[in-house]
């Protein structure tokens, strides 16, 4: 038999039928000789998974997450499927992250496995020699810098130049007199990595940035024209951490900053962009690092099936559904051009209310194809959501509404829409397509699903 190997070589049929869109098979046998190979078996999914109230509450390691994590790697320490983790935060580079999460999981994660709320920035490239003012926590600057942002200003650079302007706290205002430094270039975007620590004075100072066009040594000026790009990263109004109820979010700045500026203004807070879960631009970014991931493992099979895994009704459920419902129109043809959409992103604010995705079409009507370049078209045709029991998401509270209704009419019954002011609440979006107690028992949901035997 070894000597008609060479020959057969290439000449095997798959050794049992393949179903729909699951796993590639590891055997296959060869139709002369029946000599069986040994290939193992190739994916045909990927896998996004959320970390606060998944994997992890605030520092303390979720029990089912290293359970779940021994499944997805083999001998060698190397995923079995491709995997991305989906995180909203956005205080840190995502290298420190991928060490974090290696640390927690007992498994080799690299940064490109990893998506800040930040991360789609760097593809923002029209703002990267502008001046933009960043607001949020830990290494700031840093993360700017890494994202491609040249020209970075930040809230405490802010303040020493301006030290009139942060007047809350007495014990931080000046002790004497004091003239402003002014040394800082005009300010000519804003972008909000995530809450801050002091918030009445990142409130205070890029309410002012709005409001003098940038140039703080000058004066309040009427409203009467479109104010500063603001692009906002992170819409969580509430997070999971270790308290037994969700602690605020960045979400819930924002609800200031909107609120503060329409109270002295009249007018509504414009996003140029806004990202992180739910946008559509942050689950297609995580496809695009699936698909390389699975490129890099020279797997010959197409990634068409993506699950995504999640603790929040409005931001991981939602965002997953959102962007399924993109993938199915684009199979569909219906002309739902997502990558247009947020190729505007760069040059447009988002639209009202009444809107589902981020973006809208720019008022210029320019359209910035740099995303398509970049991030080229999905090969995923569905984006399945996950939802678990370990985090936001708290079955306790709608097992306790009218046992006569369905898990899903009670889930939305009564609901509070928690999410972004430019969303619109959408039954469908927040209904998980599985529930699950725990990350372990979505991953072998997935398995079973995907007729996936890893090996």
């Amino acid at each position: 038999m070894k000597g008609l190997l060479p020959f057969c070589r290439g000449l095997y049929t798959l050794s049992r039928p393949q179903a729909g869109r699951k796993a590639a098979i590891v055997g296959s046998q060869c139709g002369f000789c029946g000599t069986v190979s040994n290939r193992k078996p190739q994916p045909r999914f990927g896998l996004l998974f959320d970390i606060d109230g998944v994997l992890v509450r605030g520092r303390v390691p979720i029990p089912a997450a290293k359970k779940a994590f021994q499944k997805l790697v083999n001998s060698q320490g190397q995923f079995v499927v491709p995997v991305v983790f989906v995180t909203n935060a956005g205080n840190c580079l995502r290298q420190k992250k991928a060490d974090q999460m290696s640390h927690i999981l007992g498994v080799p994660i690299t940064q490109d496995q990893v998506i800040m709320s930040h991360s789609p920035l760097r593809m923002f490239k029209k703002y990267h020699e502008k001046c933009v003012l960043v607001s949020g926590q830990g290494p700031v600057l840093d993360i700017a810098k890494n994202l491609g942002f040249e020209n970075v200003v930040t809230i405490d650079m802010l303040r020493e130049s301006f030290p009139l302007l942060d007047m809350v706290d007495h014990n931080r205002r000046p002790k004497l007199p004091s003239a402003a430094v002014g040394n800082l270039p005009k300010v000519e975007a804003v972008i909000l990595f995530g809450e801050p620590i002091r918030w009445e004075t990142h409130l205070q100072l890029i309410v002012d940035v709005l409001l003098t066009n940038g140039n703080l040594s000058g004066t309040h000026q009427n409203q009467t024209q479109a104010h500063l790009p603001l692009l906002a990263c992170n819409m969580d109004l509430l997070w999971m951490a270790e308290a037994q109820s969700p602690r605020f979010g960045h979400g819930t700045f924002l609800v200031c900053l909107e609120n503060i500026y329409k109270k002295i203004t009249g007018a509504e807070v414009k996003y140029e962009a806004l990202m992180g879960k739910p946008s559509e631009l942050t689950y297609h970014f995580a496809e695009y690092l699936i698909r390389g991931q699975a490129i890099e493992r020279q797997w010959q099979h197409p990634i068409t099936s993506l699950y995504a895994i999640g603790d929040n009704l409005m931001t991981d459920i939602y965002g997953a559904n959102l962007y399924n419902r993109y993938l199915e129109d684009r199979v569909g043809g219906k002309g739902h051009n997502a990558v247009d959409k947020m190729a505007v992103a760069t040059g447009s604010i988002t639209t009202t209310t009444t809107t589902t995705t981020t973006t809208a079409v720019s008022q210029e009507g320019e359209m910035d194809h740099a995303w398509e370049s970049e991030l080229a078209s999905p090969s995923a045709t569905s984006c399945k959501s996950v939802l678990v029991c370990t985090g936001v998401y708290n079955p306790s509270a709608e097992a306790a509404s009218s046992s006569s209704s369905s898990s899903a009419d009670r889930r939305i019954r009564g609901t509070v829409f928690h999410g972004h002011r430019d969303f619109r609440f959408d039954p469908e979006l927040v209904e998980p397509d599985h529930v699950v107690l725990d990350v372990a028992e979505a991953v072998d949901l997935i398995f079973k699903e995907e007729n996936f035997v890893p090996q």
